[in-house]
């Protein structure tokens, strides 16, 4: 066999990547490396808050997405040796690599606000959702009309406003004694976005019962609290942050240039080490004078160029360069959902265009991991 190309990630670059060199080469032998055995549809993990019931359709086995030839290696980076070419895992295992593919994704940013780490609730996994789900259903069993359940969530981007409607579907299902309040730094909700979606969005938060609390900071953590940088405090009984990311602290350590933990590449993905690729959260890309979003969507579009890129330096071809396209955001809000799209914006809540958008999008990319008939089998959970 000849080249050993290892893939660190199982989200939507390393995964999408993953399947692109398989189907470029057989000459080479691929190492995928991952966290857990499984991909997570990311995009819809949200929906686990409100319902549990939901994770089986939101995550594909591994063994259902890569070739029989592929090796697969569960295990945590905590190291990337770019000159000896090593992988070294949390348990003490060593890959070695004739060129590597970093897409281990990111971790929150706390942005060093005292006590957010320790107290709040983040949203980058399953186990993540299911948390939720628990601390708010348990919480509100000890909760009443006269005494409800403060839940605050920190951050006003999708993450951020996707949570709060799925915690009010869930309230209102169950009948649950919340209260939701969104914090954000700026002064609309989906900061960068179009100004239509931001309003059609915080209109529907409103109509769900969602208090925004936009221009606000949260300066401190607290078991039962959060404070405000206006001095004041809110009572915070669970506290969700979706107030960014940052890259991986593995990066921090590796030879490779980086900045903010993140990879430093061109439009083509090779990094500083010219065998060394990387993609999505973990990378940061300059396109001309803008840097790629780190967005599922972004990781989605680039990742056949990466793959092709790594195959091209293999044969010492020249490399190819990548341009990002924006082709709109989606937003779901519980039941609800608005699509703004570069070819016609569908933008009423609960129509059936935007929400079969919503759902389409997401069950195009099960499908185009694993089937068709798992993304049909999952279509009701998106």
């Amino acid at each position: 066999m000849g080249e050993h190309v290892v893939v660190l990630g199982t989200g939507y670059a390393g995964t999408s990547a993953l399947q692109h060199l398989e189907s470029l080469r057989d000459d080479i032998h691929i190492t995928w490396v991952g966290d857990r055995d499984y991909h997570l549809v990311l995009h819809e993990a949200h929906r686990a808050i409100r319902d549990p019931d939901v994770e089986d359709k939101i995550k594909i086995p591994v063994e259902d997405i890569k070739s029989a030839e592929t090796d697969f290696v569960r295990g945590h980076v905590v190291d990337i040796d770019s000159d000896d070419r090593l992988v070294e895992l949390a348990n003490g295992r060593t890959i070695d690599y004739d060129y590597a593919l970093v897409a281990i994704g990111s971790q929150t940013a706390y942005h060093g606000v005292p006590g957010l780490e320790l107290h709040a609730h983040k949203l980058k996994s399953l186990d993540d959702a299911l948390s939720i789900h628990e601390e708010i259903t348990s919480g509100a069993r000890y909760a009443g009309t006269d005494d409800p359940l403060q839940v605050v969530i920190g951050g006003a981007g999708l993450t951020g406003v996707q949570i709060a409607g799925e915690i009010a579907e869930l309230r209102d299902d169950e009948d649950l004694p919340v209260d939701i309040h969104v914090v954000g730094a700026r002064d609309r909700i989906l900061s960068g976005q179009d100004t239509t979606l931001q309003q059609s969005v915080e209109e529907q938060l409103r109509e769900q019962d969602v208090e925004l609390h936009m221009n606000t900071r949260i300066t401190r953590a607290e078991s039962d609290a959060v404070e405000l940088d206006d001095g004041s405090e809110m009572a915070a009984n669970v506290l969700i942050w979706a107030g960014g990311i940052t890259g991986r602290d593995v990066m921090d350590s590796t030879n490779l240039e980086t900045e903010r933990n993140r990879v430093k590449t061109d439009a083509t993905f090779q990094t500083s080490d010219q065998r060394v690729f990387a993609l999505g959260d973990a990378a940061l890309v300059e396109d001309g004078a803008d840097q790629i979003p780190p967005t599922a969507q972004a990781a989605w579009q680039a990742a056949e160029v990466a793959a092709n890129n790594i195959s091209w330096t293999i044969d010492g071809e020249p490399l190819e360069t990548w341009t990002y396209t924006d082709k709109g955001t989606l937003v779901s809000i519980g039941e609800a959902a608005v699509a703004n799209v570069p070819t016609g914006p569908v933008d009423t809540f609960g129509s059936y265009p935007a929400k079969f958008l919503k759902k389409f999008v997401a069950a195009r990319w099960i499908a185009d991991v694993s089937s068709w008939r798992e993304a049909i089998g999952s279509w009701s959970s998106l």
